[in-house]
């Protein structure tokens, strides 16, 4: 079989992913005991992934965030802000309580 028109023809449907992953699985040895349905559902996943970290990256761009590892264990309560450190925690501890039970961004 020719690799290189398949891989032409997944990248020019825009399966980057799945164009990837063929590649790799053409050149692993491991990967001839593979039925036809585990090859096909390998290069699906590894385009719904890619494809999901390429929205999640989109995202934080989008967002333009300062301090994209910021966390509330760093703030500074020294500056002059105004900060209550015993409100403030407790806000954070609440927001990380609400995470683990929902998929909401507090």
């Amino acid at each position: 079989m020719l690799t290189h028109p398949t891989l032409d023809h997944l990248k020019s449907l825009r399966l980057d992913g799945m164009a990837e992953a063929f590649a790799e699985l053409q050149g692993q040895d491991a990967t001839v005991e593979l039925s036809h349905a585990e090859w096909l559902g390998l290069l699906v996943d590894r385009e719904v992934a890619s494809r999901e970290t390429k929205r999640f990256e989109a995202r934080m761009r989008s967002a333009r965030l300062r301090h994209v590892g910021a966390c509330p264990e760093d703030v500074d309560y020294r500056a002059r802000r105004g900060l209550d450190k015993a409100l403030f925690q407790s806000r954070a501890n609440k927001a990380r309580d609400l995470s683990r039970y929902s998929s909401s961004v507090v």
